[in-house]
């Protein structure tokens, strides 16, 4: 009895002991056995590198965007600059020669020729001889088919003469522009040979993150879609004979002096134009688009490493995870250069009338009909519409205002240098 009295006496002791222990709450345990640390004691924890920041230093870890690294436009910028001069310079050294050939010609022609200006009687010449090359050809044709059945022979002579009527009665301008339809629409039925799709796709498509400034060139020709060709042939064709009448008026460098021919010049115009609609889009490509696609990168792949993504950003950040990054596309076709003849022949004959192949359908001002292109333009870039390449449009059409205002001087001014070089190197040479 005393051992079983003593413990319970002992049971009833160690209760008590436990009572005032489990009357107090966990917070108040550990605010009086673990002393809430002092902010230098927090300060200087967070001052201390994590385990994985540690593991990054030792083992050379460089951050996602920096491996990748940043795409330049040194290449681009110094490729444009370097092929639109090598492209003048060959356009004002053809241009020279076929004007002084045909000045040298002339006077055994002044019987026959009597305009005002010695440009028109070049041009009228150079288009009579043209006239003979083609009846030249006709009559060699019509020999050969001389032992045709008289039907086939009168239908195929018949079509060929219209087709060659056509040829001989349009511009210059015109003759150039579908002798550049023509090699795009050798480009397009190469494009629709499967084997060679992969060489396609790397050389005759600009993609900006390839590091590639010859594609710039090559994919001014190249198109894909036979409605996008259509389309891009029968704009240049219309607006480019437009822009090469206009460089052949000279309205503001008179001291240009003659030239027997403007296709040259044009052609040269037409392949900085596309170098430059280019460039503009390859630099918005890179040094906006691409900054902004890796962060979206990084932003979707914090929020998908985090465990807690959906319960602390609920709506907002499956939608997040849901939403694609927005992709940099490869870029192809001759719509930048088209922009560039199209501003310029708007500017030159402002009163000229258009009439579009979409509403509306009746015909509209030249000049309202490129505004309201820009403005779409505009509106695109800025929505970030993705069916047309809306920075190369608008690099057209800034290159075609800066030609409209300077190139008439700049052209001059290569014509001079042109003769002033060959003067003095004839000098030098004694001829």
């Amino acid at each position: 009895m005393l051992w079983t009295t003593s413990c319970r006496h002992s049971v009833r002791s160690f209760k008590t002991c436990l009572g005032p222990l489990k009357s107090r709450s966990f917070a108040q345990t550990s605010h009086n056995w673990f002393p809430r640390p002092s902010p230098r004691t927090v300060k200087a924890a967070k001052a201390v590198p994590s385990f994985r920041e540690e593991i990054a230093k030792t083992s050379g870890v460089t951050p996602f965007s920096e491996r990748l690294g940043r795409p330049t436009i040194r290449k681009q910028v110094a490729f444009f600059l370097i092929g639109s001069c090598v492209a003048f310079a060959l356009a004002v050294d053809q241009t020279q020669f076929e004007t002084d050939w045909w000045s040298k010609r002339l006077p055994s022609l002044t019987g026959i020729f009597f305009l005002q200006s010695t440009t028109e009687e070049m041009r009228r010449a150079s288009q009579a001889a043209l006239y003979q090359k083609l009846q030249a050809r006709f009559n060699k044709l019509k020999e050969v088919t001389s032992s045709w059945p008289i039907i086939l022979q009168n239908i195929s002579l018949s079509t060929i003469v219209a087709a060659t009527n056509s040829y001989l009665t349009a511009s210059e301008g015109r003759r150039l522009c579908w002798i550049i339809s023509g090699l795009n629409l050798a480009i397009f039925l190469v494009w629709k040979i499967p084997r060679l799709n992969p060489f396609m796709n790397r050389s005759f498509m600009h993609d900006p993150l390839s590091g590639k400034s010859y594609t710039l060139l090559t994919s001014m020709f190249s198109h894909k879609g036979f409605i996008h060709l259509l389309a891009n042939s029968f704009a240049l064709t219309s607006f480019g004979s437009a822009a090469t009448h206009y460089f052949y008026l000279h309205p503001n460098t008179p001291e240009a002096g003659p030239e027997a021919t403007a296709k040259w010049h044009f052609l040269a115009f037409f392949i900085s134009a596309g170098l430059f609609s280019g460039l503009v889009s390859h630099t918005v490509a890179t040094k906006i688009l691409y900054p902004r696609l890796l962060s979206e990168i990084s932003t979707q792949a914090k929020i998908k490493t985090s465990q807690a993504a959906s319960a602390i950003v609920g709506d907002v950040g499956k939608a997040a995870l849901s939403a694609p990054a927005r992709k940099i596309l490869p870029s192809l076709g001759a719509s930048g250069a088209i922009y560039a003849a199209v501003t310029v022949s708007a500017l030159a004959f402002p009163d000229a009338q258009v009439q579009l192949i979409f509403p509306p359908f009746f015909p509209i001002s030249i000049t309202t009909g490129v505004g309201g292109m820009i403005l779409l333009d505009l509106v695109g870039a800025i929505r970030g519409w993705r069916l047309f390449d809306h920075y190369a449009h608008l690099g057209g059409a800034a290159f075609g205002m800066f030609y409209y205002s300077y190139g008439n001087q700049w052209w001059a001014s290569l014509k001079r240098l042109y003769r002033d070089g060959w003067n003095s190197g004839a000098a030098q040479t004694g001829l």
